[in-house]
This record gives structure tokens, C-alpha cells and sequence, in this order.
């Protein structure tokens, strides 16, 4: 179950009863002074404090990239409010007790306390520079897959693709061919030219008969897939160099914290019991 995030509740529902329902901003108290001091409460609502942190929250996820402003600030302390009275209106009529919501607001905050142990966890274990360059020496071993530049027709049966074959066997251009009549909308009005790649971003069946080409030559039988039936043609292969550390260590890094994800959620799953 994934409950939706606080921008969406904030936003969709409360905001727009704000607009409607609210005084206009200059009538509101100063908010941005009050966001400033992290000691002040944004709000206080029936004498209840709303604390200076959940703005800070809420504007991160309301500003969506935009500079902190008098408008936006006022927009995060009347949701804020509206989100107090509404809220305290559900629990004075029980509501909190519903099975369905009680479920709900109990996952939402394990959701957030498992986010912020593995966030945690991460930070205890930082990824070390040696465990970075073993990572990129172990693929600098092993060999990479050569990539392929091809071309493809697809259409829908077997029939169709054999008269393609056909009629390149009678000097028909393949990219005049693939404009008229494959279904691949991608790569159709190329002429049927598809990215450079390695066979793993195509599925087994093409993958195989790619494999089995020659630059320059063509399928010489149709290639069903799940797609329908294809007419290959292998223009080029080329075999990928890695690229230098510097180029890859970000990205060696995020595989490297999924890892520890991993192992915590391993370590925890080792201490339960689980019936």
C-alpha cells in the first residue's frame, strides 16, 4: 500500500478550501518572521501550538522549486491550520478508530520511521572510496556486451513480413519499407533505425536473431516476438569502452547504498521471528 505523500494532502485537498475559505494573505499574521525563528510556533489554534518545523516541512514539498515568498508562506500557515481544525475535528468524532484509516495512518508512520532508519543506517555506514574503485575494477574485468545499431519493420503477421523480405530481395529501400509499413511508432518515421545497445534491451527473440546477423545483412525469415513479426536489419557493432571512475562514481555509489539497504533489511529480517 503506498499512501499518498504530505505535498498531496497539503495541496489537493486543504489548499484549495484555503483559497475559498480563508481570509486573503495580507489579513493573516506575518508569517515568514515567525518561519524564521525555529523557536516561534507558526500557529496556534485553539491553543495548540503548530511548531515552526512543520512549515519547514510543508513549504519544502509546496514550493516545487519556487523562491520563498510572503504568498508561500501564508499558503504554508493556512494549510497548516486548516490541517489542525480538520484533523481535530476527526478525532473529536472518532474517526480515528476506523479500521481502514487507523491502518492507514499506522503504516504512513512506519513508513516514514523505516525511511528514516535506513537513511540512518546509510550514514553510519558510509561507502568507502576502496569499496568504490573495487566495484569499477571488478566491470573493468569483465567483458563488456558488444552494442548493435539496427533497423527493424515490424508489422503484424507473418505474411506481411515475409512480402517485406520479398521486396527487399527485389531492391526495395529497407527505410522506405519501414516508414510505410512497421507498427513501431518509435522508430518508424526513422526508417526504422533503432539507438545504439546491447541485446539486453531487446527481448530474447530479437535479441537472438540480432545476435546472429552480419553488419549490412538482413533477417532472412520472420522474427516473432510478443510485438508481432519483425524484418531485422544489423547496420553496425561497436564494442563500448567504460568510461574513466570520475564519470561513473555517482552512480557506483547509489548501488553501492541500495547494498546497504539491503543488508540492513537482512539484519533485521535475521533477528525476527516470523510466523
Amino acid at each position: 500500500m503506498r499512501l499518498a505523500p504530505l505535498s498531496a494532502l497539503i495541496l489537493l485537498a486543504l489548499a484549495p478550501l484555503a483559497q475559498a475559505q480563508t481570509p486573503a494573505p495580507a489579513a493573516t499574521p506575518a508569517a515568514p518572521a515567525s518561519a524564521a525563528d525555529p523557536t516561534k510556533p507558526l500557529a496556534v489554534v485553539n491553543g495548540k501550538e503548530i511548531p515552526a518545523v512543520y512549515g519547514e516541512l510543508v513549504r519544502r514539498e509546496m514550493a516545487q522549486g519556487q523562491p520563498e515568498s510572503p504568498e508561500l508562506e501564508a499558503r504554508v500557515r493556512e494549510s497548516l491550520i486548516n490541517l489542525e481544525l480538520l484533523s481535530r475535528a476527526a478525532l473529536d468524532k472518532g474517526l480515528d478508530k476506523e479500521p481502514r484509516l487507523a491502518a492507514a495512518l499506522d503504516i504512513r508512520r512506519k513508513d516514514q520511521l523505516a525511511k528514516a532508519y535506513l537513511e540512518d543506517y546509510i550514514k553510519a555506514h558510509p561507502v568507502a572510496d576502496a569499496e568504490i574503485q573495487a566495484m569499477y575494477d571488478k566491470a573493468k574485468a569483465e567483458p563488456l556486451e558488444p552494442e548493435y545499431r539496427a533497423r527493424h519493420i515490424l508489422v503484424k503477421t507473418e505474411a506481411e513480413a515475409k512480402k517485406v523480405i520479398a521486396d527487399l530481395g527485389k531492391k526495395a529501400k529497407f527505410e522506405d519499407l519501414a516508414k510505410k509499413l512497421s507498427k513501431d511508432p518509435g522508430s518508424a518515421k526513422n526508417g526504422g533505425a533503432l539507438d545504439w545497445t546491447d541485446r539486453r534491451a531487446f527481448v530474447p527473440e530479437f535479441s537472438n536473431a540480432l545476435a546472429a546477423l552480419k553488419k549490412g545483412e538482413t533477417t532472412k525469415t520472420p522474427v516473432k516476438t510478443q510485438f508481432g513479426y519483425h524484418v531485422i536489419r544489423l547496420d553496425d557493432t561497436r564494442q563500448p569502452k567504460l568510461p574513466p571512475l570520475d564519470a561513473v562514481r555517482g552512480e557506483i555509489v547509489k548501488q553501492l547504498q541500495q547494498q546497504r539497504v539491503r543488508d540492513a533489511i537482512t539484519a533485521a529480517r535475521a533477528g525476527a521471528k516470523i510466523e
